[in-house]
């Protein structure tokens, strides 16, 4: 695959890519303070020495892991020898953005699209600060782009240049795709960040198999954490009489009379059984997925997030 591999970006747009720019540097203003709050301890602690290298062998000693017995240098040996290893000494983080057509939508001031940017170099930075490299995937019901993983600030902003800069081809969601794809691109033990609002497309039951089929490799060998943006119009509808309401994936439109309170219910019960079956799908894959509102700060819920993390991994 070619190091930028870039679908329907059409002509360049000098006054564009001028706006674009700003916003790059306003996200960066705006992260690198929360920056500094998150690489206080939390990345490196939750996501530093997960990965291992076989280093040597040595003598089994009294209290050493048994599960670390290497069974063919001690039947060569005819004595208990044990593996040892060291710690990577660099991580590589995985960034998967969502930018299918729901992406776009936000019912506060900002879209779920410029949340997840703001959240991919906050991520991004946290990464090359502490000296690793990250990638970027973005993804529809197709792959958008791919920026293989490199170091330093440029090749942050890169990535967040792309994610404002990108113009889908797709309009739908492939989550599946995107974790399988880069399941195989991944030699290396890495923790892979999905940032989505994990909506899967009608035929339900089958895209939540593939996403199941797909993301189990992923999340055994990898280490995968999935930040759900999630508007809350998504999950509650107002009291607003007679609406029209437009799938941003399919296109499809249906009419619902918001001021029967069955109505308002029944939306809610959908949306909630919908989140409930794909959180189980994802707790049986081990994705940890944590929750965000667009419409509220999200630091404090992230470092609460690593912080029960880490005592976890502890």
């Amino acid at each position: 695959m070619n190091a930028l591999a870039t679908t329907g970006a059409g002509p360049v747009d000098p006054a564009r890519i001028r706006r674009i720019m700003e916003m790059v540097r306003q996200i960066e203003l705006r992260t690198r303070r929360k920056v500094d709050e998150l690489l206080a301890g939390h990345y490196r602690s939750v996501f530093r020495g997960r990965g291992l290298d076989f280093d040597s062998v040595r003598e089994y000693s009294p209290g050493d892991e048994t599960r670390t017995i290497d069974w063919n240098v001690t039947a060569r040996a005819g004595r208990p020898f044990v593996k040892t290893f060291r710690e990577e000494r660099e991580l590589v983080a995985w960034i998967l953005v969502d930018v299918s057509a729901s992406s776009d939508f936000g019912s506060a001031d900002t879209t779920k699209r410029a949340m997840a940017a703001e959240l991919a170099c906050l991520l991004a930075l946290s990464a090359v600060r502490n000296n690793d490299k990250v990638g970027l995937l973005m993804f529809s019901d197709r792959v958008e782009v791919h920026v293989p993983p490199g170091k330093g600030r440029g090749h942050v902003m890169r990535l967040v240049r792309e994610i404002l800069d990108c113009r889908p081809v797709g309009r739908g969601t492939d989550i599946a795709a995107a974790l399988g794809l880069v399941g195989r691109m991944a030699r290396r033990r890495s923790v892979i960040f999905v940032i989505s609002d994990f909506e899967l497309p009608s035929d339900g039951g089958q895209s939540l198999a593939a996403l199941v089929r797909a993301a189990r490799p992923v999340g055994t060998r990898h280490d995968v954490v999935g930040l759900e943006l999630r508007d809350p119009r998504e999950q509650t509808l107002p009291d607003l009489g007679l609406v029209s309401l437009e799938d941003a994936e399919t296109g499809e439109v249906i009419a619902l009379d918001t001021g029967r309170r069955r109505v308002r219910e029944r939306f809610a019960e959908l949306a909630r059984k919908r989140d409930a079956e794909m959180r189980q799908a994802l707790r049986r894959l081990r994705v940890e997925v944590l929750s965000l509102d667009p419409s509220r700060p999200y630091l404090p819920a992230l470092l609460a997030f690593f912080e029960s993390r880490e005592r976890r991994v502890a």
